[in-house]
C-alpha cells in the first residue's frame, strides 16, 4: 500500500480523496493555485505544495509542475479527482516515466475510453449498441454542417476529450451547428486541451442512465448498479440517484453485462464510468465511458456500501477485488443534489464572492435516513471565477425512493448559505415537482417544466400560513427580548397586541399569537385554524427549527430592517409583521421602481470577455450575437433582445468584469 499520495485537483473532491486516505493510514499532499492557498483541501492534507497562478492551464493543467511536485513531496501515487488532468493519458504516462503510480485506469485504456470517438468504435466492435453518429472528428466547420446533415437534425457536437457538459452542443439546424461548432471547440480547448469534437444523432425525450463499474489488474472488473442522471441543465446533471426509477433488473442486469464487457475489452483497472442514453421504453445506447470517479458517486457508495475510492487505490496499488458480482446489492435510495454558486432567478449565472455564513446540515447516518455533505468550502471561503460553481454535493439515503427525496428536501431546507447567490431554492422546489417525484424524467426535464427559467415562488395556502406562522413567532420573541432589557424605566408595563398583520411579499395575513407554556400559539381568523410552534429559535440563528403541530419544520432566516428573509422549500419570500395600525400605514407607502436601463448590455455575471461580435453604429436584429463572456470555464453567448443600433462598446477582449458592468449601449 502507498505510504503517500498526492491529490492532483482542488475542492470537494480532493476534501473527499483525503479522508478515504486518512483512514487507511495514507499520508496525503494537496496542490494549490494562489487562487486557492486558503483553500479547505490545503489545510486538510498533511502536506500542500503551491503550484501556480490562479488559471488552471497554468496550475492543475499542468503535468509537468505536478510532477515536480510529486517528486518533491516524494509522494508514491497520484488521484486525480475528476476533471482537469483526470482523463489524460500523457499524465499518467508522465507519471510512469517518473516512477510514480496513477490511481486510475492504465494508459492504453484511457486513451481508448478517454476519447470518446475511439470508446464508440471499440463499443461497436465489442457489439454494444451505440448512438447513430459520425465515428470520426469533424475537421472544420464545413465538414461538421456536412456530417450533420447527413446524420438529420437535431444532433449533438461534443468534445472528444474530457466531460461534464464543457465542450458540448446540441444543434437544431444549419446555423446552430454553425456556432456551436465554435463554441465546443474552444470550451473543449480550455477545459481540456484538445479542441477535437465529432458529431451524432440527439435522441428525443432520452434519459442519462450510467453503469459504476470497477476494475483490477488481474482482469476481474464488476459493476455497481446504475446512476440516473436525466436532470441536467446547459447538459450539466445537477440530480442524481441510484438506483434508477426506469430501470428494472432485467434492463440492469443487461446494462451491467454490456459496461462489464466493453470495460474488459479495454483492458479498465481502475473505477469508471459507462454512460447510456435510455428510450423510455427502456432500450439503451452506449453514450461514452468516463475514465475517472464520478461526480456523482456518492448515490453509489451509499446504496452498495462500497467505498470507490478505496476500491481506486487498492487496485493501483496492485490489489485483487475482494468483491464478486454476487456481493453486490443494491440497499435503498439515494439522491444527490449539486449545490452551486449560481442565480437561480438570472437564469443560473455564476455567482461569486465570501461565503459570509455556511452551515450545511448535520451528518447522520444510523437510524432513520443518512445525510453526507461533500464539500470543498467553509465559512469565509471565497468562490472564485476561475473554477467549477460547485460548492457542495448533498447526498441522502434511505429504505425508499420518496423517502431519501424527502430526506433531500429537509436537508435542503437545514442549508444555510450566504455572501452569494445559490441554487437551492430550485433544488428545493425540484423535490417537490410532481413529475420529479413520480420519476417520469428526461434530459429534457427542465426545459420542459421551466421553459422560462426559474421564477421566485411565491408562498400560497398552507405554506403561507406557515411562514406567516414563523414570522410572527420570531417577532414574538424579539418583543419579549426587548421587555427584558435591563435598566428600563418603571413604569406602566407594555402589553403586546395578540393581533398581528404578516406581509408576504405583496399578500398580507392577518393572525392572533399569544405564548401558551413553552410555545406559542397561533390562530387565523376567518375558519379559525390554529397551529402551536415550538422552537429554540433565537435572534442571529441562520434557521428557525422546531414543530409546527408537532410536526419537524426547518426555515431559513436572515435578518433584514424590520423584517426577515425567509426560506422554504423552494420559496423565498420577505416578511414583515405588523400591528394593525402599523399595517395600516405600510399600505399608504409608495413601492420603489427600478431604474430603467433598457439601452444598456450589462454583464450578467462575473466573467470575462472572450469576444465581441459588433461594433459602434451596427444595427443588429433580435437574436445576434453581441458578445462572449466566459465563467467559471463556460462560455455565454450575450444575444440582442430587440432589433437596434450600438451606440458605443464599452468593454474589450480580455477585460474582467462584474456584475452589471455595462458592456455597451443602444441608441
Amino acid at each position: 500500500m502507498f505510504k503517500r499520495i498526492l491529490i492532483a485537483n482542488r475542492g470537494e473532491i480532493a476534501c473527499r480523496i483525503i479522508r478515504t486516505a486518512r483512514r487507511l493510514g495514507i499520508e496525503t499532499v494537496a496542490v494549490y493555485s494562489e487562487a486557492d492557498q486558503d483553500a479547505l483541501h490545503v489545510d486538510m492534507a498533511d502536506t500542500a505544495v503551491l503550484i501556480g497562478p490562479a488559471p488552471a492551464s497554468e496550475s492543475y493543467l499542468s503535468i509537468a509542475r505536478i510532477v515536480d511536485a510529486c517528486r518533491r513531496t516524494r509522494a508514491d501515487a497520484v488521484h486525480p479527482g475528476y476533471g482537469f488532468l483526470s482523463e489524460r493519458a500523457a499524465f499518467a504516462r508522465a507519471l510512469a516515466k517518473a516512477g510514480i503510480v496513477f490511481i486510475g485506469p492504465n494508459p492504453k485504456a484511457m486513451a481508448a475510453m478517454g476519447d470518446k470517438i475511439a470508446a464508440k468504435q471499440m463499443a461497436a466492435k465489442a457489439k454494444v449498441s451505440t448512438v447513430p453518429g459520425h465515428l470520426g472528428v469533424a475537421a472544420d466547420e464545413k465538414q461538421a454542417l456536412k456530417i450533420a446533415a447527413g446524420i438529420g437534425y437535431p444532433v449533438m457536437i461534443k468534445a472528444a476529450a474530457g466531460g461534464g457538459g464543457k465542450g458540448l452542443r446540441i444543434a437544431r439546424n444549419r446555423a446552430e451547428v454553425a456556432e456551436g461548432f465554435a463554441r465546443a471547440r474552444s470550451e473543449a480547448k480550455s477545459s481540456f486541451g484538445d479542441p477535437r469534437v465529432f458529431i451524432e444523432k440527439f435522441i428525443a425525450n432520452p434519459r442519462h442512465i450510467e453503469v459504476q463499474v470497477v476494475g483490477d489488474q488481474h482482469g476481474n472488473v464488476i459493476h455497481l448498479g446504475e446512476r440516473e442522471c436525466s436532470i441536467q441543465r446547459r447538459n450539466q446533471k445537477i440530480v442524481e440517484e441510484a438506483p434508477s426509477p426506469l430501470i428494472d433488473a432485467a434492463t440492469r442486469r443487461k446494462m451491467g453485462d454490456q459496461a462489464v464487457a466493453l470495460a474488459k475489452a479495454a483492458g479498465y483497472d481502475s473505477a469508471g464510468t459507462v454512460e447510456f442514453v435510455v428510450g423510455q421504453d427502456k432500450r439503451f445506447y452506449f453514450l461514452e465511458m468516463n475514465t475517472r470517479l464520478q461526480v456523482e458517486h456518492p448515490v453509489t457508495e451509499l446504496v452498495t456500501g462500497i467505498d470507490l475510492v478505496e476500491q481506486m487505490i487498492r487496485a493501483a496499488a496492485g490489489e485483487k477485488l475482494n468483491i464478486k458480482q454476487s456481493d453486490v446489492k443494491l440497499d435503498g435510495w439515494a439522491v444527490e443534489t449539486r449545490i452551486y454558486a449560481e442565480d437561480p432567478y438570472r437564469n443560473f449565472l455564476p455567482s461569486i464572492g465570501r461565503l459570509t455564513r455556511y452551515r450545511p446540515p448535520a451528518e447522520q447516518g444510523e437510524g432513520g435516513a443518512t445525510v453526507r455533505v461533500d464539500t470543498g468550502v467553509e465559512e469565509g471561503s471565497e468562490i472564485s471565477l476561475y473554477y467549477d460553481p460547485m460548492i457542495a454535493k448533498l447526498v441522502t439515503h434511505a429504505p425508499t425512493r420518496n423517502k431519501a427525496i424527502a430526506a433531500q428536501a429537509d436537508a435542503l431546507d437545514a442549508f444555510t448559505v450566504e455572501g452569494i447567490r445559490h441554487n437551492i431554492p430550485f433544488l428545493a422546489a425540484l423535490m417537490q415537482h410532481k413529475r420529479f417525484r413520480s420519476g417520469k424524467l428526461s434530459t429534457g426535464f427542465i426545459d420542459e417544466e421551466y421553459p422560462c427559467g426559474f421564477r421566485r415562488i411565491a408562498p400560497e395556502g398552507e405554506t403561507a400560513r406557515v411562514l406567516a406562522a414563523v414570522a410572527a413567532a420570531m417577532d414574538h420573541v424579539l418583543g419579549e427580548r426587548k421587555r427584558r432589557i435591563s435598566g428600563q424605566r418603571a413604569g406602566q408595563t407594555v402589553t403586546r397586541q395578540r393581533r398581528r398583520v404578516v406581509r408576504l411579499g405583496a399578500a398580507e395575513i392577518k393572525l392572533e399569537i399569544a405564548r401558551a407554556g413553552e410555545g406559542l400559539t397561533v390562530r387565523f381568523p376567518g375558519g379559525g385554524k390554529r397551529c402551536v410552534l415550538s422552537s429554540s429559535w433565537k435572534p442571529g440563528d441562520a434557521a428557525w427549527s422546531g414543530t409546527v403541530d408537532g410536526e419537524a419544520l426547518t426555515v431559513q432566516v436572515r435578518a433584514v430592517p424590520n423584517g426577515f428573509d425567509l426560506s422554504h422549500r423552494g420559496v423565498e419570500t420577505r416578511a414583515y409583521v405588523y400591528t394593525e395600525h402599523e399595517a395600516a400605514a405600510a399600505r399608504r407607502m409608495p413601492a420603489a421602481k427600478a431604474a430603467d436601463s433598457g439601452k444598456e448590455v450589462r454583464c450578467p455575471m462575473p466573467g470575462l470577455v472572450l469576444a465581441i461580435a459588433v461594433a459602434a453604429g451596427q444595427e443588429v436584429k433580435a437574436g445576434e450575437t453581441l458578445a462572449i463572456v466566459e465563467a467559471m470555464k463556460m462560455e455565454n453567448v450575450l444575444r440582442s433582445e430587440r432589433d437596434g443600433v450600438v451606440k458605443a462598446i464599452k468593454v474589450k477582449p480580455g477585460d474582467s468584469l462584474a456584475v452589471d458592468d455595462v458592456i455597451m449601449e443602444f441608441a
